[in-house]
C-alpha cells in the first residue's frame, strides 16, 4: 500500500463500496486543470462496477453542463449521476413545499432545476401584479443587485420560507475569490433574522438525496473530497466511509489541523486519486 495513505479508521474500509460519491473542484480538477490520476480513478471504478456519483455545491450549472465539463477533462461522467445543490434544492422544494411560489436569487442552473421540478416562479410583471411569493430560494448570483436583495428581504419578512442551495462563503477563481452563496445568505439572514434551510454540503439533505438516487445505504458509499467543512462533514454526518484527498484545500502539513478545526476527521487520508485507487484496491474492489 502506498505510503501516501493514512488509515485513521481501518474498519470503515473492510467491504467493497457499491458507489463512490466524488467532490469535483479540488478533488477531480482544480479550476481548468484535471488532477493527475482523476480520469483513471473514475475509469477503473466504473470498470469494476462501482458507480461514480458527482456531488457539487455549485448551483449555477445544470447536471448536463457539469458532465460536459468533466468529460472535457477525460472523466467519463454521466449527467444522470451529477447531483448539484440546485437539483437537490429543487427536489426538497417540491417535496416540502409542493404549492410553492418562489422568488429565486440564482443563475441558470438553479432556475432550470426549479422549473423541471414544477416550482412556480412568477416573473417581475406577475409579482408586480400581486403574485403571492411564499418561498425564497437563494444560490449564487453573480449579477445580483440591491433591488433583488430588497425584494427577497420583503418576502422573508412577510413570512416566506427560505432555502439556501449551499453555504460556501467564497469561491476560488483564478488568482482570487468570489463571495459565495453563503456570503449572500449572511446578508439576508442579518437583515431578516431568519435562518435558511441549507441544502448543499455539509447538509444531510443533499447526502440523503444522493443516497436515495443511488439506491444504497450510507455504509455502501465512500465519500471522497478535499474540503473538511463540506465534503468530510457531509460524509461523516451521513455515516459514509470518508476519504480526504490532499489535492485542494488541505496539504500534507496542515490537513489534521484543518480537519480538527472543522470537527470532521476523515476515515482515511490520500495524497490524490492514485492513492484512492490503491485504497479501494486494498478493499478488494479493483
Amino acid at each position: 500500500m502506498s505510503q501516501q495513505i493514512a488509515l485513521l479508521r481501518e474498519d470503515r474500509f473492510a467491504g467493497r463500496p457499491k458507489a463512490v460519491l466524488l467532490d469535483l473542484d479540488g478533488t477531480l480538477y482544480r479550476g481548468e486543470t484535471p488532477i493527475d490520476g482523476a480520469p483513471e480513478l473514475v475509469g477503473e471504478l466504473e470498470g469494476a462496477g462501482i458507480a461514480c456519483w458527482y456531488l457539487t455545491n455549485n448551483s449555477t450549472r445544470t447536471p448536463e453542463q457539469v458532465a460536459d465539463h468533466l468529460r472535457g477533462f477525460g472523466i467519463p461522467a454521466d449527467a444522470e449521476r451529477v447531483i448539484t445543490s440546485a437539483a437537490a434544492a429543487a427536489h426538497y422544494a417540491k417535496q416540502c413545499h409542493p404549492d410553492a411560489v418562489a422568488y429565486v436569487i440564482g443563475e441558470h442552473g438553479l432556475k432550470s432545476a426549479l422549473a423541471e421540478a414544477g416550482i412556480a416562479m412568477p416573473d417581475e410583471a406577475e409579482r408586480a401584479q400581486g403574485a403571492k411569493v411564499n418561498l425564497v430560494v437563494q444560490g449564487l448570483d453573480r449579477s445580483l443587485n440591491y433591488g433583488q436583495l430588497t425584494e427577497a428581504l420583503g418576502y422573508l419578512l412577510s413570512g416566506a420560507d427560505y432555502l439556501l442551495t449551499n453555504p460556501d462563503r467564497r469561491l476560488p477563481v483564478g488568482d482570487g475569490f468570489l463571495p459565495g452563496a453563503g456570503s449572500l445568505a449572511a446578508l439576508l439572514e442579518t437583515a431578516s433574522d431568519i435562518s435558511p434551510v441549507v441544502i448543499g454540503k455539509p447538509s444531510g439533505i443533499m447526502m440523503r438525496y444522493a443516497l436515495d438516487l443511488a439506491g444504497i445505504e450510507a455504509s455502501e458509499a465512500w465519500v471522497v473530497g478535499d474540503n473538511p467543512h463540506t465534503d468530510l462533514a457531509a460524509g461523516l454526518a451521513a455515516g459514509c466511509p470518508t476519504v480526504l484527498v490532499l489535492t485542494g484545500i488541505c496539504g500534507p502539513v496542515d490537513w489534521r489541523r484543518r480537519c480538527e478545526q472543522a470537527g470532521a476527521m476523515p476515515d482515511a487520508v490520500c495524497a490524490g486519486p492514485d492513492d484512492v485507487r490503491a485504497l479501494i484496491s486494498r478493499a478488494g474492489a479493483l
